[in-house]
């Protein structure tokens, strides 16, 4: 199973759905890992859709779907009684066309069953094994994918919540796609079988060998000590399910080593809450991608303190006072509408009346200005250098959803933006200290004092 495919079948499972791409790339990796997953969300959100979908991907895989309620009874999951076996004593059920000879399978409202059925779920899930009579046959699961509107607070169902390792949100679609919605065409897509059982199975031998190197087992030990600070509660199993299926995903990029870039996947398998998944998302986009706003706000404060002392300073009247000020005066009053030759004079008056500075004076603000400069400078270069290593990493992950790519990409953008905004501003003001007038009565003038708090 090379890269290439996985891509394909992505696009595939991507194509004509809205605001998906989160589920279906949840669905697709649990799916190869041999997890199960969970969909919570309202009706019509396309959860079953996405679950028949995932079974196309499969060459020959055999499908069950059913609706749960507190009324369905085990026969219509497992299959009926065999009579021919109650005559010999025996009870048995004919599972054909039923949940226990299925590779994918999708149960909706899946906590509403009730404790019989669900207690039949949590073996056949976990250990791929049905009880059937007095024996325990293994059977063709590949995965189960659940729906749920609301995730169960009843203490008695963590067990069975707990076994589907994977949970995503499935909401409707945001305003901003709605026109795109109601122009989606009725046609069902199209998605190829691409994915074999023997394929399946070297990717999941391959997987076994993959090493979880040291920066990332660092990485998974914050999260658990996040999820105990926060009261989120993993099991012991989890932790090592969501290990196994992080192997699986670097192998199916080729790669002989989990990377952090695989750690996208830990808002939905850790998270049980959606406040829970933000603060997840939230983390890798600023750990691992660096996608963090920029703190500029050292720079904002020089900025604005430089470009209010350059005011000052170049509104700042000459020392000759009341003389200065008449000769402004007369030449405003002779400037009438400020044009032509009139309007010459009242520039050139206005100019002489203006404050004049030393040398000294000139090159020390020019100076302090340099500094804050050059720290900006090299700033931006910074976030360059970040956003472009960022964003060419996250171009080049198969499995990271496209609507976190252009989170990412949009993040180091604007901190590009507002630093190279910043240093433009800081060009400015250096420029206009630069071009104070001088002093030429040949005065060498006193250092101002640097403006501490701008820097």
């Amino acid at each position: 199973m090379d890269p290439q495919l996985i891509s394909d079948t992505l696009a595939d499972l991507d194509r004509g759905l809205l605001e998906r791409d989160e589920p279906v790339r949840v669905l697709l990796l649990g799916a190869l890992g041999g997890e199960h997953v969970l969909l919570v969300g309202p009706p019509g959100t396309a959860k079953s859709e996405l679950a028949r979908r995932l079974q196309r991907a499969f060459v020959g895989a055999r499908y069950f779907e059913r609706l749960l309620t507190r009324f369905s009874v085990p026969e219509e999951l497992f299959g009926p009684l065999s009579l021919k076996a109650l005559e010999q004593d025996r009870y048995e059920r004919l599972t054909d066309g039923f949940l226990p000879t299925a590779q994918v399978a999708f149960l909706d409202e899946v906590f509403k069953a009730n404790s019989a059925i669900l207690n039949a779920l949590l073996t056949l899930l976990n250990e791929r094994e049905f009880d059937n009579g007095s024996g325990r046959v293994k059977v063709p699961l590949i995965s189960v994918v659940g729906a749920t509107n609301d995730v169960p607070d009843d203490e008695a169902l963590q067990a069975f919540y707990d076994r589907f390792l994977l949970r995503v949100l499935v909401g409707p679609v945001q305003d901003a796609s709605f026109p795109a919605l109601l122009a989606l065409p009725a046609r069902q897509t199209e998605v190829l079988a691409r994915i074999t059982t023997g394929s399946l199975s070297q990717l999941r031998e391959r997987a076994l060998a993959v090493v979880l190197p040291d920066d990332v087992l660092g990485l998974l030990v914050h999260m658990r000590a996040w999820c105990s600070a926060h009261s989120v509660t993993v099991s012991d199993r989890r932790w090592r399910k969501l290990v196994g299926l992080l192997q699986v995903q670097a192998a199916s990029r080729g790669r002989g080593a989990v990377q952090a870039w695989d750690l996208w996947l830990l808002p939905y398998a850790l998270g049980r809450r959606q406040e829970q998944v933000d603060a997840l998302v939230a983390w890798f986009l600023d750990v691992v991608a660096q996608a963090r706003t920029l703190d500029l706000q050292w720079l904002t404060r020089a900025v604005e303190a430089f470009e209010k002392q350059l005011g000052i300073e170049s509104a700042a009247q000459s020392a000759e006072g009341d003389d200065a000020a008449g000769k402004l005066a007369l030449a405003r009053a002779i400037g009438g509408d400020g044009t032509g030759k009139d309007s010459a004079m009242l520039r050139i008056v206005s100019e002489l009346a203006l404050q004049r500075y030393s040398p000294v004076h000139v090159e020390a603000r020019v100076a302090q200005v340099r500094e804050a400069l050059d720290r900006a400078t090299s700033t931006l270069q910074t976030a360059q250098e970040i956003g472009r290593a960022s964003i060419a990493e996250a171009d080049a992950q198969i499995w990271l959803p496209p609507s976190w790519r252009t989170r990412i990409a949009t993040a180091h953008r604007d901190n590009q933006a507002l630093a190279a905004a910043l240093v433009a501003r800081l060009q400015a003001v250096h420029q206009g200290f630069a071009e104070l007038p001088l002093d030429t009565a040949g005065a060498t003038g006193a250092v101002p004092p640097p403006m501490v708090a701008a820097l």
